[in-house]
């Protein structure tokens, strides 16, 4: 589905990932696990045309799109939900789904689906988006993203200090996207047990650079546990 071949990229004079390949698979997860700082935020970007490739390719289905903006690639068929819960806060939760539904002919549809993926925010439609807790804001950031019907979504520490009853939804929900066969997710996460036992494919990334990778499942926590020196 989305594949980075020998990418280099970072923020100006500063290179931050050397040299870094890793591919996700059509209809599974691939995991991308390491320290703060190590440069898995940046290699997101880097996938999604928020930052420049100053070397190396990025292949979404086969297509180069090294070079295409971020919106030819949403348009292609990528969606990315960044690290921090992300919404408009003064806009409801209705009108953060809206705005993406907007201009889309089953605009209806789509945020309907993902309230059923979400029940929660069916309670919430009405509040600022601003006024929720954090793990609410996670669900509501993955529900945009799932509006524009995506073949790869790209998820950024989507467990990253919210509840644990919340973790466990966005856990199940997850799997259930991925058990559809239709959708290839790139998962950033820092909770190992979860990351692999959704991946079919993980890599440990240290100062920029994959220092380890293989199968996805929960036998292979030692052997990421021993790659990040946990």
């Amino acid at each position: 589905m989305l594949q980075l071949v020998d990418v280099h990229s970072g923020y100006g004079r500063s290179e931050v990932i050397h040299g870094v390949s890793i591919e996700v698979p059509a209809n599974g997860v691939a995991a991308v696990m390491g320290h703060n700082g190590a440069g898995k935020t940046t290699l997101l970007r880097a996938a999604v045309g928020l930052l420049r490739c100053s070397s190396g390719t990025v292949l979404f289905e086969g297509e180069d799109i090294t070079k295409l903006r971020p919106s030819a690639r949403v348009t292609r068929g990528l969606a990315y939900v960044p690290q921090g819960q992300q919404s408009f806060g003064q806009l409801t939760t209705a009108e953060n789904l809206q705005v993406v539904a907007d201009g889309r002919k089953n605009g209806k549809q789509l945020i309907d689906e993902q309230l059923d993926l979400f029940p929660a925010l069916k309670e919430l439609l009405t509040r600022r988006a601003g006024l929720l807790s954090g793990g609410q804001r996670q669900q509501l950031a993955i529900a945009r993203a799932l509006i524009t019907t995506p073949k790869c979504l790209i998820l950024d520490e989507p467990t990253e200090g919210i509840q644990p009853s919340v973790v466990a939804e966005i856990e199940a929900t997850i799997a259930a996207l991925t058990a559809r066969g239709d959708l290839g997710v790139l998962l950033v996460e820092q909770h190992i047990g979860f990351a692999l036992e959704a991946a079919q494919q993980y890599y440990v990334v240290e100062a920029g650079r994959v220092t380890s990778s293989g199968a996805g499942g929960s036998s292979s926590e030692q052997d990421v546990r021993a790659a990040m020196a946990i």
